[in-house]
């Protein structure tokens, strides 16, 4: 037999035979696993306790559940179906223990099917058995079963590999994420056998480092994952592969924060009086978060080296105001400054508002400018070509101080003649590639602030975020006023939908104005980047409660509103597919009071500030997640009179999704918000739909449940850095580190 490696074809360890080859066949292209080293990395995604049952008792409902018992019998039924009225079979057999009878059901497509499900399991088959108990009258069952017999003749590897399961059945049970015709069975089996053969595996943590740490070598912890008597073997194996992702992740941070430290930068001191003036106009006092934010960026951009600085805060704190300022730093030190915005409606707003703030600072070299401005520029997809002209003119030639845009700033032939500073808004909508197309039309590396509205708890701004320095602004301006947030479960309250609507016109009949955000466009079309909330298991799976049928889109929803519950009010729809000049006349529209009622999508999601604002209406509010619901209703309240935020909903109680709603009735604090939402659903989601990168990158890791381990990798990491910036003593780590860097993986710290 030949040597078997990690990097062994799966067919290694699965036979020679036509069956095994078709089995391999299906491990690739139903799970994936195309080597030994996929199929050792493959972890289970549960685990059953297992043994016998010796009092019922012991039973719970919901209890997971693997167990070796025998059938006592085994009858086939036919029955009519009420809903559908068609016929159906099913097989029930009851199975024994050496404590209580438990009953399972196998529902079958045909009598035939469920007659053979007899003849398979008579009196007296053995078998190994796994599902969650429940209880339907007097009995307990075995909800969801599988099952492999272990008694009769063994020409299956599934009964094989269940006989070995079942005489060594201690302990743990493990339960593989399964494809058909994969089962469980199949992936414990060739596990096992996988583990007996494999030659010693080089560990790329070194003695040194896992004696530090108090981490098992990599043979061991394979077997304590795959194959663990006992609790204290699981945990064990968990932990050098989750501090081991920690330590990858953290040591290629550690290298890119320190290849940031040698890379030359403009240093930006001022010197100019654009500041100063803006600053002395300002009618407002800034509160503290934003002076001592301020203060950071300040001594940022007064370095050597560029600025990589994470603006993280509340909603309305005042982020924009503490860019603004940065960019007219940069201008007042013979530089320029752009802020690249995710959507034109964004990118719009902030342009009217930097302008508005300015003043006369913002017209720079015009008639009636100040002599201490500068020019403020727009440019966006939506632009015809002579307004594109005049604004890259003026950027290429150092006219405007800064510039305000969207992904048309990324163009091949859009240049500037000092880019000092680069202010990204909405992180985690841009990729990599894409801040980088950016930062490469400066001449010596910009300095680099970017922006996110939706807080992040620590170590998840440790892990995606760690190449970046952090501030955050917790500190709320004056004038926000506070925000009633209400459920309204319409499954079980259908009345308040007419509720609803007579709230929104009792708001706008104060002189107020109400959006009303839905979750499509038309039909089932979402807007751009915009994913639907999934609320998972500990598993991963998906968890039933979102309530079903078609979403609420905004091309419907407008003509029923104007015929029905708000005719004679001013309505006007707004969406990401609306040409950019219309999406720009429907938000000044609104915000000058020509609209009562805006009815869009997501695209109003961050940065649109509309003091008349008063109040919105979430329509299928269980389909956003806790952050992006905590962002959408930021919108109101803005103007110092108090807000209204109605999250409309169809999904049952006691679903998790009512439970998110719930969470986002009763707190207003994005932090407290943006960690249970974190808890509750996969990781990824709550970071945007493009960090799936982030998803498959780590795979072991959790970053709230690892919070520890993710501290103490990353001190270990900057110990490492310290003593040898080049890892020569840790060869094992050196290649791991280079090989997430050089994957397209590893822009799951940055990408989008």
């Amino acid at each position: 037999m030949s040597t078997i490696t990690l990097n062994s074809p799966i067919a290694a360890v699965l036979g020679s035979t036509g069956k095994d080859k078709k089995k391999a066949d299906a491990f690739i292209s139903k799970l994936g696993l195309a080597t030994v080293g996929d199929l050792l990395w493959h972890f289970p995604r549960a685990y059953l306790p297992t043994g016998e049952i010796t009092e019922v008792d012991q039973l719970t409902e919901g209890q997971p559940l693997a167990v070796v018992a025998e059938v006592v019998s085994a009858k086939a039924f036919s029955f009519t179906n009420r809903a559908t009225g068609r016929q159906g079979h099913r097989t029930e057999l009851v199975v024994t223990t050496s404590g209580p009878r438990l009953k399972l059901t196998l529902f079958a497509k045909s009598k035939h099917v469920a007659e053979w499900h007899v003849s398979q399991w008579q009196p007296g088959t053995k078998g190994v058995f796994t599902g969650k108990v429940s209880r339907f009258r007097e009995d307990w069952q075995l909800a969801h079963p599988q099952m492999v017999r272990i008694t009769g003749d063994h020409n299956d590897h599934r009964e094989e590999s269940a006989l070995l399961l079942a005489e060594t059945m201690r302990g743990l049970f493990p339960i593989y994420r399964t494809s058909a015709p994969i089962e469980t069975w199949d992936i414990a089996r060739v596990v096992n056998f996988a583990l007996n053969v494999l030659d010693d595996l080089p560990d790329p943590i070194s003695n040194h480092v896992r004696a530090q740490h108090g981490l098992v070598d990599l043979s061991t912890a394979l077997r304590g994952v795959h194959l663990p008597e006992e609790k204290a073997e699981l945990d064990a194996g968990l932990r050098r592969f989750r501090f081991a992702e920690a330590l990858t992740t953290q040591l290629v941070l550690a290298r890119r924060r320190a290849a940031t430290r040698v890379l030359g930068a403009q240093q930006r001191t001022g010197g100019g009086r654009l500041l100063a003036e803006f600053d002395a106009r300002l009618p407002f006092t800034l509160t503290d978060g934003q002076r001592e934010v301020g203060e950071q960026i300040e001594a940022d951009l007064a370095r050597a080296h560029p600025m990589n600085r994470l603006l993280q805060g509340e909603v309305g704190s005042g982020k924009t105001l503490v860019a603004l300022r940065a960019m007219m730093r940069v201008v007042d030190s013979g530089g320029q400054a752009v802020l690249l915005a995710p959507t034109e409606v964004l990118a719009a707003q902030h342009y009217r508002s930097i302008v508005a703030m300015m003043g006369d600072l913002a017209a720079g070299g015009l008639l009636g400018g100040s002599e201490h401005g500068t020019t403020v520029t727009l440019l966006t997809g939506s632009m015809n070509k002579s307004q594109r002209t005049v604004a890259m003119s003026a950027m290429a030639s150092g006219e405007a101080g800064l510039t305000i845009g969207t992904h048309a700033l990324l163009e091949e032939n859009v240049q500037f003649a000092d880019l000092g500073l680069v202010v990204v808004d909405e992180q985690h909508r841009f990729g990599v590639e894409q801040r980088a197309a950016l930062t490469d039309k400066a001449i010596m590396p910009p300095h680099l602030l970017v922006m996110t509205a939706t807080p992040i708890p620590r170590t998840v701004a440790m892990t995606v975020f760690g190449d970046l320095e952090v501030s955050t602004l917790r500190e709320l301006p004056a004038g926000r006023a506070p925000i009633q947030t209400n459920v309204v479960p319409l499954r079980d309250q259908p009345a308040w939908w007419n509720r609803v609507w007579e709230r929104v016109r009792e708001e706008v009949a104060k002189g107020h104005q109400v959006y009303v955000v839905a979750p499509r466009i038309g039909g089932d079309d979402a807007e751009e980047g915009q994913v639907d909330a999934v609320d998972v298991d500990e598993s991963g799976e998906a968890l039933p409660g979102v309530a079903e049928g078609s979403l609420t889109a905004v091309e419907t929803l407008l003509p029923e509103l104007v015929d029905g519950p708000l005719a004679g009010l001013r309505l006007a729809m707004l969406h990401g597919r609306l040409a950019g000049d219309e999406k720009d006349r429907v938000m000044r529209a609104f915000a000058a009071g020509e609209i009562d009622v805006l009815i869009s999508t997501t695209v109003i999601e961050v940065g649109v500030d509309v003091a008349n604002a008063t109040t919105m209406v979430l329509m299928d509010a269980d389909r956003f997640g806790i952050s992006q619901l905590h962002q959408l209703r930021g919108r109101v309240g803005r103007g110092g009179l108090p807000g209204l935020c109605l999250l409309v909903t169809r999904a049952e109680r006691g679903s998790v999704a009512r439970d998110r709603l719930a969470a986002v009735a009763a707190s207003t604090d994005g932090f407290e918000l943006s960690v249970l939402d974190l808890e509750q659903r996969r990781e990824g989601d709550v970071l945007g739909a493009g960090q799936s990168g982030f998803r498959s990158s780590l795979r072991h890791l959790k970053v709230l449940r690892d919070e520890k381990t993710i501290l103490e990798a990353r001190s270990a990491a900057e110990e490492l850095m310290e003593a040898d910036p080049e890892l020569l003593t840790e060869p094992g780590l050196r290649a791991e580190v280079e090989a997430l860097e050089l994957s397209s993986k590893s822009d799951y710290m940055e990408r989008s």
